[in-house]
């Protein structure tokens, strides 16, 4: 079997090491006689993994032991209502960046629970970008502020995050353990898996713990961070199998190095950019300060030559480069296990493409 090339944007490319250990364990899970799929999630076999998902991501990002780590059900999505109820609390007000079609989600939900104060709006701009720190309004004593790293459709990231007086969250679904940064600088950090971290299925949250004490006794039970903090992410039953190659993937990171990643990313990246920057024939979207590392997105001269490049790519095993949906066009997502032959087959595509089309 040929794998083909994955720029998909999530679901995406997962680690072949990974892939190969849980089908060489998907019968057998660590000797339990039962796939992992089936084990007891109060069995010692799923507990032995699920702490070491954990345990993972706190050495790779240095989580210090003030902060939790949660695995919890609903993707980033549910994030964007449980940060508000959690954090928001009646007669304050939380600062929220708007920097695209994330962040807008975020802000809707939490416009439902509380009050908002939008300090800057990038999220119309053509071409995109996140907002510059001199522009942000932000509310003296708010709950908290909140913006997305990396926004997924508009292919920009924020590249130097905030200083605030107020915790600082953050939606990291699409740029997680893709390079270092600072845990510390943050309240609450949240992430869909289905990018660099596993398959879909969970969310990652990492919270210091005296934030999550800032909940209201009337909130729902399973929408507390108390209440996942207190039981080890084990209050229901939990996405296992999920959790579980969560666990593969960071014995990955681990083994190559989460710097070495980081530097190999950036340079996939530049190759795909040194294209957009070589002519006119494509037009990357956003703005070269705010360029996104894992998604590259970009536009033909008509659409007509963006479904052509699209099609001609998908027969070459070059799959998932359409754009999203909203904005067309064409995005490369190249997440941490993306390889980089994949990005030199892509980048010969593009030139090929430019000398027969140009």
């Amino acid at each position: 079997m040929a794998r083909v090339y994955n720029f998909n944007a999530g679901p995406s490319v997962l680690p072949v090491e990974a892939l190969e250990y849980a089908q060489k364990e998907l019968l057998d899970f660590s000797g339990s006689g039962m796939s992992v799929l089936e084990c007891s999630h109060r069995g010692k076999e799923y507990e032995a993994i699920h702490n070491e998902a954990a345990a993972g991501i706190r050495k790779l990002v240095n989580v210090p032991e003030e902060y939790a780590i949660l695995f919890l059900q609903g993707g980033a999505s549910l994030q964007f209502a449980m940060v508000p109820m959690n954090l928001l609390a009646a007669g304050q007000t939380a600062d929220y960046i708007n920097s695209g079609a994330w962040a807008a989600k975020a802000i809707k939900e939490a416009k439902l629970l509380g009050s908002v104060n939008v300090a800057a709006n990038t999220e119309k701009e053509i071409p995109t970008r996140v907002p510059r720190l001199d522009e942000l309004k932000l509310t003296k004593g708010a709950s908290y502020v909140h913006l997305t790293s990396n926004e997924t459709i508009a292919g920009s990231q924020w590249k130097t995050f905030p200083k605030t007086e107020a915790p600082l969250v953050a939606d990291m679904s699409s740029d997680f353990l893709s390079r270092p940064f600072d845990v510390k600088q943050f309240g609450l950090i949240y992430a869909g898996a289905q990018k660099n971290l596993g398959p879909a299925g969970v969310a990652l949250v990492i919270i210091r713990k005296d934030l999550a004490g800032r909940v209201s006794d009337k909130a729902p039970t399973m929408l507390k961070y108390t209440t996942h903090i207190e039981e080890n992410s084990l209050y229901n039953t939990p996405p296992c199998f999920s959790i579980y190659f969560i666990a593969l993937v960071t014995r990955w990171i681990q083994k190559i190095g989460l710097e070495n990643l980081y530097r190999q990313n950036v340079a996939k990246a530049r190759r795909i950019y040194d294209v957009l920057d070589a002519g006119q024939f494509y037009k990357g979207t956003a703005v070269r300060e705010c360029r996104s590392d894992m998604n590259v997105t970009f536009r033909l001269p008509s659409e007509a030559l963006e479904d052509t490049f699209v099609k001609e790519a998908s027969k070459l095993g070059l799959k998932g480069l359409k754009g999203h949906r909203s904005v067309g066009g064409i995005r490369a997502s190249i997440y941490n296990a993306f390889p980089p032959d994949g990005v030199d087959k892509l980048v010969e595509f593009m030139r090929d493409f430019q000398k027969r089309n140009g």
